[in-house]
C-alpha cells in the first residue's frame, strides 16, 4: 500500500465514521486525537477536510488502484459504519455510493455486509448465565484477563472483520460482570456505559483498522513525534489494555451498586488501562498463541455462547 492509497483508505474510513451525521462531540474528539497521532503526514488535514466535507468520493476513490485495496476500503467502511449499531439510512446510502464508485461486483462484497451486521446486532442479554448467589471476584478477574487476551489476539489476525468482533466481546464481558452482581443489562445500556467512560465505539474500530492496515502510529513524546511503532503489535497491546481497563472498572462499578458517577469511573478507566498496558508484555506470548489458534469462522458462535 503506497502513501496515496493509505491516505485514500483513511479518508474513506473517516467518511464512513461521519456518514450518520450523529457523532457526539466526545467521539469526534477521540477521532481527532487519533488522527493527530497517526503516523501519516497529512492525517490531521484529512480529518479536517472530511469534517468540513471538502472531499468527495469520486476524488478519493481514483487514488485506489488495485481491486484488493478497493475491497479492503469497502470492508473497513462497512465495519466502521456498523461499529455503534446497525447502519442507518444515511450510512446505507454512503456505502451504496462507495460500492458504486469503487466499481465492486456484488459477489465480491456479498459476505462483508451480513457478517459485519451479524456482529453489530448481537444482543447479549438472553444468551448468558444466571447470576451467581455468591460472587467469586477472582473468577471475574480471570474472565477479564481472558477477554483481554482474546481481544488482543484478534488484532493479530489478517481478517479485517476480526477487529469488528472486539466491541461485541467487550459488551458481552460487561454484561456478564453486571449479571454476576444481579443487574439485568441490555446492549444499549452497555454501549452507553462504554462510551461514557471514554471507550469510543466508532473511534475504537477506526483505530484498530488504522493500526492494522493504514500504517504506523507514532508516539508523542516531549511535544515531538518519536519512533513509529509496529502497527499490529501496537494494536494488540491497545485492545488488550482497553479491554482490561473496561473490565476492571465494570467490576468496581457493578460490585459497588452503581453508585459511582461516570466521571469517577472514567478516571479509574485511565488508570486501569495504563495497568493493562504494563501487563501486556507479561501476556504477549499467550496473546500470540491465542491468535494462532483462533478459527475466524467460530467468532460469532463464540460471542453468542459461553465459551470464553
Amino acid at each position: 500500500m503506497n502513501t496515496q492509497e493509505k491516505e485514500a483508505v483513511l479518508t474513506i474510513s473517516l467518511m464512513a465514521a461521519f456518514a450518520d451525521g450523529q457523532k457526539a462531540d466526545d467521539e469526534r474528539e477521540k477521532i481527532k486525537e487519533l488522527m493527530d497521532n497517526l503516523g501519516i503526514e497529512n492525517s490531521s488535514n484529512i480529518f479536517q477536510k472530511v469534517l468540513l466535507k471538502q472531499v468527495t468520493l469520486p476524488d478519493v476513490v481514483k487514488n485506489i488502484e488495485s481491486n484488493e485495496m478497493k475491497l479492503l476500503a469497502y470492508e473497513m467502511a462497512v465495519c466502521i459504519a456498523d461499529a455503534d449499531g446497525l447502519v442507518n439510512q444515511q450510512e446505507k446510502e454512503f456505502l451504496n455510493r462507495l460500492k458504486t464508485e469503487l466499481n465492486l461486483a456484488d459477489q465480491s462484497t456479498e459476505t462483508v455486509e451480513p457478517e459485519a451486521a451479524a456482529l453489530a446486532e448481537q444482543r447479549v442479554e438472553t444468551t448468558l448465565e444466571q447470576a451467581a448467589p455468591l460472587v467469586d471476584e477472582a473468577e471475574i478477574n480471570k474472565m477479564i484477563l481472558n477477554y483481554s487476551i482474546l481481544n488482543g489476539a484478534l488484532e493479530l489476525l489478517p481478517q479485517s472483520l476480526a477487529t469488528m468482533a472486539i466491541i461485541p466481546l467487550q459488551t458481552k464481558m460487561v454484561y456478564r460482570i453486571g449479571k454476576k452482581y444481579g443487574y439485568e443489562l441490555d446492549s444499549g445500556h452497555i454501549k452507553e456505559f462504554i462510551g461514557a467512560i471514554g471507550v469510543g465505539l466508532t473511534s475504537q474500530v477506526l483505530e484498530g483498522y488504522a493500526r492494522k492496515f493504514i500504517g504506523g502510529f507514532a508516539k508523542k513524546l516531549g511535544g515531538g513525534l518519536a519512533k513509529t511503532i509496529a502497527g499490529t503489535a501496537t494494536g494488540a497491546a491497545f485492545s488488550f489494555a482497553s479491554t482490561y481497563g473496561l473490565g476492571k472498572v465494570s467490576l468496581i462499578y457493578y460490585s459497588g451498586g452503581r453508585k459511582l458517577d461516570m466521571s469517577q469511573v472514567k478516571g479509574m478507566f485511565g488508570r486501569y488501562k495504563d495497568e493493562g498496558t504494563g501487563l501486556y508484555s507479561k501476556y504477549q506470548g499467550e496473546i500470540q498463541n491465542k491468535a494462532r489458534n483462533i478459527n475466524f469462522k467460530e467468532l460469532l458462535p463464540m460471542i453468542k455462547g459461553n465459551r470464553i
